[in-house]
C-alpha cells in the first residue's frame, strides 16, 4: 500500500530509500531551500522519481536562505574541507533543517491522505546535526503523530546505518550513483574535499562499488 510521502534530495541517501520503498511511497517531496547544492541535486530526484513513474513535487523554501546563517547558503568558499566529525563542520548545519522540512512534509501527507513521512537521516550525520539523531527523529514523529488526525509518523529506516550500509543497499537495487549528487559545495564537478564527498568516497569504497563520480581533488 502506498501510504508514503519521502523527503527526496537527489543525494545517495534519500534516492536508495526511494528505490528501497518505491512501493509504499505514493508522493516524493523536494526543499529547495537555497543551499549550493540543490540546484545540482534536484534533476537527479526528478530522474528517479520519473523512473519510478513515483510524482515530484518541488516547494521553494526561499525564506531559509533570506534568514538562517549557515555556510551551505553562503558560497563555495565557506564550505570547511575535511571529516564531518570535525569541529569545523558544524558551520554547515542549517539550523532545524529537517524539523522545517519534515512539518512541511507532514502537512502535505495529511492534505493528501499519507500516513507516514520517510527521511533518509543516517548514523554518519548524527555527529553534527542536531536534526539527524534519533531522539529528535523519535519526538518529532510523536509531534506529527499528536499533531494529525490520522497520526502521521516520521519513518526513518536509516537512522542507525552508515553510509557504506545505504551504499550497499543502493548496490544491491543496482542504483547507479553517478546519477546522485552530494557536494556542499555545489560544482559543476564534486570537490572531492569536503564532509559529505569524503563520506560519499568512503561510502562507496566500503561497499566494494567502483566510484562513479568525478572529483576535482
Amino acid at each position: 500500500m502506498k501510504d508514503a510521502l519521502i523527503i527526496l534530495s537527489g543525494g545517495m541517501d534519500s534516492v536508495t530509500l526511494l528505490h528501497e520503498r518505491s512501493s509504499e511511497i505514493a508522493l516524493a517531496v523536494t526543499f529547495d531551500y537555497g543551499s549550493l547544492q540543490n540546484d545540482r541535486e534536484r534533476p537527479f530526484a526528478q530522474l528517479h522519481c520519473e523512473r519510478l513513474g513515483i510524482p515530484h513535487i518541488v516547494i521553494p523554501l526561499t525564506f531559509i536562505k533570506q534568514y538562517f546563517k549557515s555556510a551551505m547558503l553562503e558560497n563555495a568558499d565557506a564550505i570547511p574541507d575535511g571529516r564531518y566529525d570535525d569541529e569545523s563542520m558544524r558551520s554547515t548545519v542549517v539550523p532545524f533543517r529537517n524539523g522545517i522540512m519534515l512539518s512541511i512534509a507532514c502537512g502535505i501527507a495529511e492534505s493528501n491522505d499519507l500516513r507516514r513521512v520517510m527521511i533518509a537521516n543516517h548514523a554518519g550525520d548524527h555527529a553534527i546535526y542536531p536534526d539527524c539523531r534519533d531522539a529528535f527523529i523519535t519526538a518529532m514523529s510523536a509531534a506529527t503523530s499528536a499533531g494529525t488526525y490520522v497520526g502521521i509518523t516520521v519513518d526513518a529506516p536509516y537512522t542507525t546505518l552508515t553510509k557504506g550500509d545505504i551504499a550497499r543497499r543502493g548496490k544491491a537495487l543496482g542504483i547507479n550513483y553517478a546519477e546522485t549528487y552530494s557536494c556542499y559545495k555545489g560544482g559543476e564537478r564534486h570537490c572531492g574535499t569536503c564532509g559529505t564527498c569524503v563520506e560519499r568516497r568512503e561510502a562507496m569504497l566500503e561497499a566494494g562499488i567502483d566510484d562513479p563520480t568525478i572529483y576535482l581533488a
